[in-house]
Formats: structure tokens, sequence, C-alpha cells
């Protein structure tokens, strides 16, 4: 189990820059067909919010490949402790 969540960290660290790039180019290429102010204020706020969203896949994708989660509490009383 530990070594598919390794897996799957390489996955999140390659995905988010993926990610990442898709957006900027599509939020490019949407205001280069349509340049009025409603386009970039969407475009905007679009690339605003989800470049985060990104940047916590490579985060979590990261601590995932160095193993931070390959012990999770069982139990909720573990948690407390």
């Amino acid at each position: 189990m530990n070594q598919l969540k390794r897996f799957a960290g390489v996955l999140w660290l390659v995905l988010g820059p993926v990610a990442a790039y898709y957006l900027v180019q599509t939020a490019a290429s949407e205001i280069a067909k349509k340049p009025n102010i409603d386009t970039k204020i969407q475009w905007g706020v679009f690339v605003v919010i989800f470049l985060p969203i990104a940047l916590g896949m490579v985060i979590f994708g990261w601590y995932a490949l160095q193993g931070e989660y390959d012990h999770l509490p069982e139990r909720s009383e573990e948690l407390i402790d």
C-alpha cells in the first residue's frame, strides 16, 4: 500500500504543473480569441482560484513521495494521544 501511495505522489507531482500549464494556456487562448473585459475577468478568476489548487497537488505529491503518509492512525483515539 505504501508503494501505491508513493506512486500516487509521483502522479500528483506531475499532474500539478501539467494542470497549471494547461490552465494558463487555455486562459491565454480564450482571452486572445475574445479580448473584452468580461473574458479577462472570468479567466483571471479561474487562474487565481485554480493555481493554488495545482500547487497543493504538488505539495501533497511531495509529501506522499517522501513517505509522510506511510503510517496513518487507524482509530480516532490515536489522533488524540
